[in-house]
């Protein structure tokens, strides 16, 4: 027997604390109770981007931004799922430096699933699908599920 057909099958989410990365991660966590699996909350963080060329100067460590992405994702869940212990399903934060399509790409390797918002921090609100949602659906290794969020306060 493989260990493919052992394994509990596990769900990758984008988590960025926007709303539809809210309604993702819902889903996902839905899913994996009706499957039996796991989910992998994933939250990419990067270092401020240069401008032509320019990178502001920072005395911030690496560490620090990774502890931000980190506040950020735990929030998104507890505001998502409710706060602490007695989730329906085991869930694994996921912090990971990179861009977040390739964070996501990578950490879908392997999984049943792969889940993200239609939209998530970026600045282009009126566009249906989000630039990192769209590299998901047309690289992942795996199926990959669309959730559409709800407005604020949803």
């Amino acid at each position: 027997m493989s260990d493919e057909a052992t394994s509990v099958p596990r769900i990758v989410v984008g988590v960025d604390g926007s709303e539809p990365s809210k309604a993702a991660l819902r889903w996902a966590v839905s899913q994996a109770g009706l499957t039996g699996g796991v989910v992998d909350a994933v939250i990419a963080w990067d270092f401020p981007t240069p401008w032509f060329g320019l990178t502001p100067p920072t005395d911030t460590d690496p560490t620090d931004y990774q502890k931000q992405a980190r506040k950020i994702l735990d929030q998104a869940i507890d505001e998502a799922l409710g706060p602490g212990p007695g989730r329906p399903v085991d869930l694994r934060p996921v912090s990971a430096h990179g861009h977040p399509a390739a964070v996501l790409l990578d950490a879908a390797e392997g999984a049943q699933l792969l889940v993200v918002g239609n939209r998530g921090r970026g600045g282009f609100s009126e566009a249906l699908l989000g630039s990192v949602g769209q590299h998901c659906v047309q690289h992942a290794p795996c199926p990959v599920v669309v959730v559409r969020g709800r407005g604020h306060g949803a």
